[in-house]
Protein backbone atom coordinates (compact mmCIF):
# COMPACT_ATOMS: atom_id res chain seq x y z
CA UNK A 1 0.00 0.00 0.00
CA UNK A 2 1.28 3.28 -0.96
CA UNK A 3 1.59 5.97 1.40
CA UNK A 4 -1.22 8.02 -0.31
CA UNK A 5 -3.65 5.18 -0.15
CA UNK A 6 -2.95 4.94 3.63
CA UNK A 7 -3.95 8.48 3.77
CA UNK A 8 -7.12 7.59 1.81
CA UNK A 9 -7.82 4.47 4.63
CA UNK A 10 -7.23 6.45 7.49
CA UNK A 11 -9.36 9.22 7.02
CA UNK A 12 -12.07 7.10 5.67
CA UNK A 13 -11.67 5.36 8.67
CA UNK A 14 -11.95 8.03 10.85
CA UNK A 15 -15.19 9.08 9.28
CA UNK A 16 -16.90 5.54 9.61
CA UNK A 17 -15.36 5.51 13.17
CA UNK A 18 -17.18 8.79 14.08
CA UNK A 19 -13.89 10.71 14.47
CA UNK A 20 -14.88 12.59 11.62
CA UNK A 21 -18.43 13.74 10.59
CA UNK A 22 -19.72 15.67 7.65
CA UNK A 23 -19.24 19.76 8.08
CA UNK A 24 -16.00 18.62 10.04
CA UNK A 25 -12.70 20.37 10.04
CA UNK A 26 -10.01 17.88 9.39
CA UNK A 27 -6.50 18.18 11.95
CA UNK A 28 -4.02 20.79 10.99
CA UNK A 29 -1.33 19.39 8.12
CA UNK A 30 1.48 18.77 10.49
CA UNK A 31 -0.79 17.10 13.20
CA UNK A 32 -2.21 14.90 10.73
CA UNK A 33 1.00 14.01 8.90
CA UNK A 34 2.65 12.88 12.46
CA UNK A 35 -0.34 11.18 13.21
CA UNK A 36 -0.40 8.81 10.20
CA UNK A 37 3.31 8.68 9.98
CA UNK A 38 3.59 10.43 6.32
CA UNK A 39 5.06 12.94 4.64
CA UNK A 40 3.56 16.40 3.98
CA UNK A 41 3.73 15.73 0.67
CA UNK A 42 1.75 12.22 0.60
CA UNK A 43 -1.16 13.87 2.81
CA UNK A 44 -1.68 16.14 0.32
CA UNK A 45 -1.73 13.63 -2.29
CA UNK A 46 -4.33 11.75 0.04
CA UNK A 47 -6.39 14.72 0.41
CA UNK A 48 -6.35 15.61 -3.08
CA UNK A 49 -7.67 11.73 -4.14
CA UNK A 50 -10.40 12.24 -1.23
CA UNK A 51 -11.52 15.47 -2.56
CA UNK A 52 -11.91 13.48 -6.15
CA UNK A 53 -14.12 11.03 -4.45
CA UNK A 54 -16.34 14.16 -2.80
CA UNK A 55 -15.29 12.97 0.77
CA UNK A 56 -13.21 16.14 1.40
CA UNK A 57 -13.05 19.68 0.53
CA UNK A 58 -10.33 22.53 0.69
CA UNK A 59 -11.10 25.67 1.51
CA UNK A 60 -8.93 28.31 0.79
CA UNK A 61 -7.41 29.36 3.79
CA UNK A 62 -9.57 27.83 6.16
CA UNK A 63 -8.26 24.39 6.03
CA UNK A 64 -9.62 20.56 4.90
CA UNK A 65 -13.45 19.62 5.45
CA UNK A 66 -15.31 16.35 5.54
CA UNK A 67 -18.57 17.43 2.74
CA UNK A 68 -21.66 16.55 3.40
CA UNK A 69 -21.16 13.11 2.10
CA UNK A 70 -24.32 13.55 -0.31
CA UNK A 71 -25.04 10.59 -2.68
CA UNK A 72 -24.86 13.12 -5.58
CA UNK A 73 -21.04 13.94 -4.57
CA UNK A 74 -19.88 10.62 -3.85
CA UNK A 75 -21.63 8.91 -6.80
CA UNK A 76 -20.24 11.73 -8.79
CA UNK A 77 -17.20 9.55 -10.11
CA UNK A 78 -19.12 7.36 -12.09
CA UNK A 79 -19.84 9.69 -14.20
CA UNK A 80 -16.16 8.99 -15.83
CA UNK A 81 -17.52 6.14 -16.57
CA UNK A 82 -19.76 6.84 -19.30
CA UNK A 83 -17.34 9.31 -20.48
CA UNK A 84 -14.34 6.83 -20.55
CA UNK A 85 -16.40 4.18 -22.78
CA UNK A 86 -14.73 3.73 -25.67
CA UNK A 87 -16.46 2.47 -29.38
CA UNK A 88 -18.85 -0.18 -28.80
CA UNK A 89 -18.99 -0.15 -25.01
CA UNK A 90 -21.81 2.91 -24.35
CA UNK A 91 -24.00 0.21 -25.02
CA UNK A 92 -23.53 -1.37 -22.34
CA UNK A 93 -23.75 2.25 -19.74
CA UNK A 94 -27.13 2.68 -21.27
CA UNK A 95 -28.34 -0.63 -21.01
CA UNK A 96 -27.51 0.50 -17.05
CA UNK A 97 -28.92 3.52 -17.32
CA UNK A 98 -32.72 2.03 -18.90
CA UNK A 99 -32.81 0.24 -15.86
CA UNK A 100 -32.42 2.21 -13.19
CA UNK A 101 -34.68 4.80 -14.79
CA UNK A 102 -37.20 2.58 -15.78
CA UNK A 103 -37.71 2.10 -11.84
CA UNK A 104 -37.69 5.92 -10.94
CA UNK A 105 -40.13 6.66 -13.44
CA UNK A 106 -42.12 4.10 -11.85
CA UNK A 107 -41.14 5.62 -8.30
CA UNK A 108 -42.28 8.78 -9.07
CA UNK A 109 -45.57 7.73 -10.30
CA UNK A 110 -46.05 6.58 -6.83
CA UNK A 111 -45.88 9.95 -6.03
CA UNK A 112 -47.49 12.48 -8.74
CA UNK A 113 -48.71 15.07 -5.80
CA UNK A 114 -44.69 15.88 -5.79
CA UNK A 115 -45.47 19.72 -7.16
CA UNK A 116 -41.76 20.45 -7.36
CA UNK A 117 -40.55 17.96 -9.24
CA UNK A 118 -43.53 17.60 -11.49
CA UNK A 119 -43.09 21.50 -11.97
CA UNK A 120 -39.41 20.64 -12.50
CA UNK A 121 -40.55 18.55 -15.63
CA UNK A 122 -43.12 20.15 -16.92
CA UNK A 123 -40.59 23.29 -17.46
CA UNK A 124 -37.76 21.17 -19.13
CA UNK A 125 -40.60 19.24 -21.50
CA UNK A 126 -41.88 22.80 -22.62
CA UNK A 127 -38.32 23.83 -22.98
CA UNK A 128 -37.71 21.39 -25.02
CA UNK A 129 -40.88 21.62 -27.03
CA UNK A 130 -39.87 25.55 -27.82
CA UNK A 131 -36.27 24.10 -29.11
CA UNK A 132 -37.75 21.91 -31.44
CA UNK A 133 -39.11 24.72 -33.48
CA UNK A 134 -35.12 26.13 -34.11
CA UNK A 135 -33.65 24.00 -36.67
CA UNK A 136 -30.48 25.57 -35.76
CA UNK A 137 -27.59 24.41 -33.54
CA UNK A 138 -28.63 26.73 -30.72
CA UNK A 139 -32.02 25.03 -30.77
CA UNK A 140 -30.31 21.31 -30.89
CA UNK A 141 -28.22 22.50 -28.13
CA UNK A 142 -30.89 24.08 -25.94
CA UNK A 143 -33.26 20.25 -26.72
CA UNK A 144 -30.01 18.21 -25.32
CA UNK A 145 -29.85 20.50 -22.13
CA UNK A 146 -33.83 20.31 -21.48
CA UNK A 147 -33.95 16.59 -22.34
CA UNK A 148 -31.00 16.07 -19.33
CA UNK A 149 -33.34 18.16 -16.98
CA UNK A 150 -36.17 16.31 -17.77
CA UNK A 151 -34.59 12.94 -16.95
CA UNK A 152 -33.20 14.75 -13.47
CA UNK A 153 -36.59 15.57 -12.86
CA UNK A 154 -37.72 12.38 -13.25
CA UNK A 155 -35.24 10.81 -11.31
CA UNK A 156 -35.82 13.03 -7.95
CA UNK A 157 -39.32 12.90 -8.40
CA UNK A 158 -38.67 9.07 -7.27
CA UNK A 159 -37.64 10.35 -4.14
CA UNK A 160 -34.57 8.38 -3.31
CA UNK A 161 -31.49 9.94 -3.46
CA UNK A 162 -28.99 7.40 -4.01
CA UNK A 163 -31.25 6.40 -7.46
CA UNK A 164 -31.44 10.20 -8.20
CA UNK A 165 -27.39 10.15 -8.08
CA UNK A 166 -26.50 7.28 -9.99
CA UNK A 167 -29.39 8.46 -12.92
CA UNK A 168 -27.43 11.97 -12.56
CA UNK A 169 -23.94 10.25 -12.80
CA UNK A 170 -25.23 8.22 -15.60
CA UNK A 171 -27.34 10.00 -17.79
CA UNK A 172 -26.01 13.47 -17.43
CA UNK A 173 -22.92 12.59 -18.69
CA UNK A 174 -24.75 11.02 -22.17
CA UNK A 175 -24.78 14.75 -24.21
CA UNK A 176 -22.01 13.38 -26.51
CA UNK A 177 -24.10 10.12 -27.04
CA UNK A 178 -27.35 11.96 -27.60
CA UNK A 179 -25.89 14.94 -30.01
CA UNK A 180 -24.41 11.75 -31.96
CA UNK A 181 -27.95 10.07 -32.50
CA UNK A 182 -29.35 13.25 -33.20
CA UNK A 183 -26.92 14.01 -35.97
CA UNK A 184 -27.58 10.45 -37.15
CA UNK A 185 -31.25 10.25 -36.76
CA UNK A 186 -32.73 13.23 -37.97
CA UNK A 187 -36.13 12.85 -35.79
CA UNK A 188 -34.68 11.98 -32.72
CA UNK A 189 -35.04 15.27 -31.12
CA UNK A 190 -38.64 14.90 -31.96
CA UNK A 191 -39.25 11.29 -30.94
CA UNK A 192 -37.42 11.62 -27.58
CA UNK A 193 -39.97 14.31 -27.02
CA UNK A 194 -43.06 12.34 -28.04
CA UNK A 195 -41.67 9.96 -25.28
CA UNK A 196 -41.09 12.45 -23.01
CA UNK A 197 -44.54 13.76 -23.05
CA UNK A 198 -45.96 10.03 -22.86
CA UNK A 199 -43.92 9.26 -19.25
CA UNK A 200 -44.68 12.48 -17.84
CA UNK A 201 -48.21 12.01 -18.43
CA UNK A 202 -48.21 8.04 -16.91
CA UNK A 203 -46.67 9.70 -14.05
CA UNK A 204 -48.97 12.32 -13.51
CA UNK A 205 -51.89 10.13 -13.70
CA UNK A 206 -49.94 7.80 -11.29
CA UNK A 207 -49.35 4.75 -13.41
CA UNK A 208 -46.58 3.05 -12.22
CA UNK A 209 -46.27 0.10 -14.72
CA UNK A 210 -46.91 2.51 -17.77
CA UNK A 211 -44.70 4.91 -16.73
CA UNK A 212 -41.79 2.23 -16.35
CA UNK A 213 -43.15 0.61 -19.75
CA UNK A 214 -42.80 3.44 -21.78
CA UNK A 215 -39.05 4.66 -20.11
CA UNK A 216 -37.94 1.16 -20.95
CA UNK A 217 -39.22 1.14 -24.36
CA UNK A 218 -37.66 5.14 -24.74
CA UNK A 219 -34.22 4.19 -23.60
CA UNK A 220 -33.98 1.01 -25.55
CA UNK A 221 -34.85 3.18 -28.69
CA UNK A 222 -31.55 4.85 -27.46
CA UNK A 223 -29.87 2.48 -26.61
CA UNK A 224 -29.95 0.41 -30.09
CA UNK A 225 -28.77 3.51 -32.58
CA UNK A 226 -25.69 3.67 -30.36
CA UNK A 227 -22.78 2.33 -32.39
Amino acid sequence: MSRTDRVVDAVTQMILDGELAPGDRLPVEAELAERLEVSRGSLREGVRALAVLGILESRQGDGTYVTSLAPSLLLRPVGLLVELQGSGQARHTHAVRRMLEAEAAAAAARRPDDATHREAARAALDRAAAALGDPQDEGHEAFLEADVAFHAALAGWAGNPVLAALVDALAGRTTSHRRWRATTLPDADARAHEWHSQILAAIEDGRQDEARTLMQAHLLEVERSLP
